[in-house]
């Protein structure tokens, strides 16, 4: 992945600048994950944003127009899960068509990849990061929430892989005494076939999924099982900023990557704003509250005007949730409400 540039950027309270952007293009998914939108609550009822209220294409292309013109490199397509999204591959073009956009990414569930694949590519998709949180079948059917098998994840993995996409990351959350047993299958498999493993400890994200301290597996630990099995040694980061600690295999077959947001939070780099469906933005995958970009979009804001807005946001940034978690009481953790991850991606 290239070195994101180091052209003018607005820069927030604690001088981190503007680098990267999220962009949730919807809040539908067709997993109901357990520690994202657990099928509980986001059952056959639950209402999902309707098309109008969703940003059209044309609206993202333009608020990521002003965003690159204040900093942003790198763009990156969440969910919910974005190849649900009709026409996805469109918006892939928009996207890519932008001067200034140097690193052009998706992140996917790959259930819907194999079919698509080939299209994303052509349309300027760059890279893919897959999210699996396990090989081993039956883990993975009650960690998905629908009692989807592996097949067709790796399906669409190997047809990402064959339309050019590589190397291939692949996001596991890690929970203790859910799929912790799992990793070392899941980092050999990749491992043999060229792709990364990316596991990410388990995070409190939004107010639904339960978290609890003790059910993070650290990654620590998650190093250490996998070193045992196939030895490996520390890695430099890629650049400045990078969220994935990263640790080489020492028969150079490939590395991993871990995620330590809870044991070894990563606020002081964050160069992260997140675009929601309906066009909240939000300064935290941690946020509370997000601003309203859509009413003022379709109430004829200018670019100066939303490029103001925009800049204002950022420049009044000051979250740091990750290093403040643990100086908060259980009781403060739990009473701040916070966006969910399906909304705003990961």
């Amino acid at each position: 992945m290239p070195e994101p540039s180091l052209k003018p950027t607005v820069l927030d309270k604690f001088k981190r600048p503007l680098r990267d952007l999220r962009i949730s293009v919807t809040d539908r998914c067709n997993f109901r994950c357990t520690y994202c939108m657990p099928a509980e609550i986001f059952g056959e009822s639950y209402q999902f944003l309707s098309r109008k209220d969703l940003l059209s294409f044309e609206e993202i292309a333009r608020l990521t127009r002003i965003l690159v013109s204040l900093g942003v490199s790198k763009v990156r397509l969440t969910g919910g899960e974005p190849l649900v999204r009709n026409e996805i591959d469109k918006l892939v073009g928009m996207l890519s068509s932008i001067d200034g956009v140097e690193d052009l990414t998706m992140t996917t569930n790959a259930y819907l990849l194999a079919r698509k694949a080939v299209d994303l590519r052509a349309a300027g998709l760059q890279r893919i990061t897959v999210s699996l949180d396990s090989l081993d079948e039956e883990v993975f059917k009650k960690m998905n929430g629908r009692g989807f098998g592996t097949a067709r994840v790796l399906e669409g993995i190997e047809a990402a892989a064959d339309a050019g996409f590589r190397p291939i990351k692949v996001n596991s959350v890690v929970q203790r005494g859910v799929n912790d047993h799992t990793i070392v299958e899941l980092a050999r498999y990749l491992k043999e076939r060229g792709h990364i493993a990316r596991f990410i400890e388990y995070m409190d994200v939004g107010n639904l999924n339960g978290w609890k301290l003790d059910e993070v597996v650290t990654s620590e630990e998650i190093v250490s099982l996998i070193d045992a099995e196939m030895p490996l040694e520390p890695a430099d980061a890629n650049y400045v900023g990078e969220v994935a600690s990263r640790f080489r295999f020492k028969d150079g077959s490939g590395e991993i990557g871990v995620i330590s947001s809870v044991t070894k939070p990563f606020c002081g780099d964050c160069s992260r704003l997140r675009l929601s469906p309906e066009g909240e933005l939000f300064t935290c995958l941690f946020g509370v509250d997000g601003t309203d970009l859509r009413t003022p979009l379709r109430d004829g804001a200018t670019d100066d005007e939303l490029t103001d807005l925009i800049r204002g946001i950022w420049t009044r940034r000051v979250d740091r949730y990750s290093e403040e978690r643990s100086s908060l009481t259980e009781e403060l953790r739990q009473g701040r409400k916070k966006v969910e991850m399906y909304h705003i991606g990961g």
